[in-house]
């Protein structure tokens, strides 16, 4: 069946991302410790720490209360990625993932959705396995264009500006639920907000 990516969207209650040059611009910096010398293994060793906007901070706040459930599958591991998952209160979390779709399993098991549930953004070839079977494929703007070409919808910005907003709010317009979200957002009586509010910025 050709569904169209709002069609497609409609059907979404998962929306997982990638992390580097989705949630992130993909630069990655590196700090060394005590100077770049070597530690007891021989080793150098040092922080990875990375950027990531607040409007996708936010916009994680509005998935959430448009009754998105939201995650992210990477291949690194970084303790930078683990704060922030923690600071978005993010329901799933799976970093060190050379194969996305063996959590994308997982992850469809423990929720009890299905594969046209689910949407996923990413941005390069190792994204590929989940863009071509997952129910809404999501390329940001600064993907690869083999990325680009299994989409069924392409952000309007990049990867670290505002990619993972632009897919929140494509999918609750497409289900409309954008509006209802950004006013229970904005209710300072609405206990639901309070609930789902994040960016505490917990370290």
């Amino acid at each position: 069946m050709n569904l169209s990516a709002e069609d497609r969207a409609r059907r979404i209650k998962i929306l997982l991302f990638d992390v580097d040059g989705v949630l992130t611009d993909g630069q990655l910096y590196f700090l060394p410790k005590d100077g770049g010398q070597p530690g007891p293994d021989g080793k150098p060793h040092g922080l990875e720490f990375k950027g990531f906007t607040a409007h996708d901070g936010l916009g994680i706040n509005i998935a959430r209360l448009g009754g998105l459930r939201v995650g992210l599958i990477t291949k690194r591991e970084s303790a930078t990625v683990a704060i922030r998952a923690s600071d978005l209160r993010l329901e799933f979390v799976y970093q060190g993932q050379s194969h996305k779709m063996t959590a994308v399993n997982d992850i469809l098991q423990r929720a009890g959705c299905t594969l046209d549930e689910l949407a996923f953004v990413g941005d390069d070839v190792i994204d590929l396995p989940v863009l071509r079977v997952c129910g809404l494929a999501i390329a940001t703007a600064n993907a690869r264009p083999q990325a680009k070409a299994a989409a069924h919808y392409i952000t309007p910005n990049p990867g670290g500006q505002g990619a993972g907003r632009d897919a929140i709010e494509f999918i609750l317009a497409a289900q409309d639920k954008l509006e209802f979200a950004i006013e229970a957002l904005l209710d300072a009586d609405n206990p639901a907000a309070h609930d789902t509010f994040i960016g505490a910025g917990n370290m």
